[in-house]
């Protein structure tokens, strides 16, 4: 009897399709994910149980330090993102360059008060990065310019969403003075980002 020998093309036509759709995917993957930023400062959160997550898309962030210090992220939106700074600037009787709108667009976060915010983004985006402020943006009860950065953006858009990330050494009366900011604008849903417990 003489064997028949098999053929094997349709095999390797059907690895070649596979190896293609996960190339495809891997990519799309891969352009899609939002990484998350690193923070302008070390932040520890304190840890919960908890496993909720954080929406990806309409996103404001406030992070605390261990000091005490302020900053504000605003969400990723360039348009709306110029709206804001638009805003502020009539709020504050504050006018930008071009330049120092498009570095806004770009900005990671903001850690200084309304009077040093054109000197802020003039600088490169190297000397952003590496920047640490010595004081934060104001949040006490005869300065909330904080709060004013959550406000003017609600304005922009009142669908977006607030998160806090203080680090777990951050003395209560600095969160405090935010809360009960918030509250004076009642503004009263927001997320606390905490770290899982026993993870880093």
């Amino acid at each position: 009897m003489a064997r028949v020998k098999p053929k094997r093309h349709g095999v390797v036509t059907d690895m070649t399709a596979m190896c293609d759709v996960a190339f495809l995917l891997l990519t799309f993957f891969i352009l899609t994910t939002q990484f998350k930023k690193p923070d302008v400062e070390q932040i520890k959160p304190p840890s919960s149980i908890s496993e909720k997550l954080l929406p990806d898309a309409s996103l404001m962030t406030i992070n605390a330090t261990p000091e005490g210090k302020f900053y504000f992220q605003p969400v990723d939106n360039a348009s709306e993102r110029l709206q804001l700074l638009d805003k502020m600037g009539q709020k504050y009787n504050m006018t930008f360059s071009n330049q120092q709108k498009a570095a806004f667009q770009k900005v990671q976060a903001i850690g200084v008060p309304m009077s040093q915010l054109k000197s802020y983004l003039d600088l490169s985006d190297e000397d952003q990065k590496s920047f640490k402020s010595p004081t934060g943006i104001p949040m006490d009860s005869t300065n909330k310019q904080l709060v004013d950065w959550v406000q003017q953006s609600l304005s922009v858009n009142p669908d977006y969403k607030l998160a806090i990330k203080g680090d777990v050494t951050t003395q209560y009366p600095k969160v405090k003075s935010l809360f009960e900011g918030l509250r004076d604008i009642d503004f009263l849903k927001f997320w606390l980002i905490t770290s899982q417990e026993g993870k880093p």
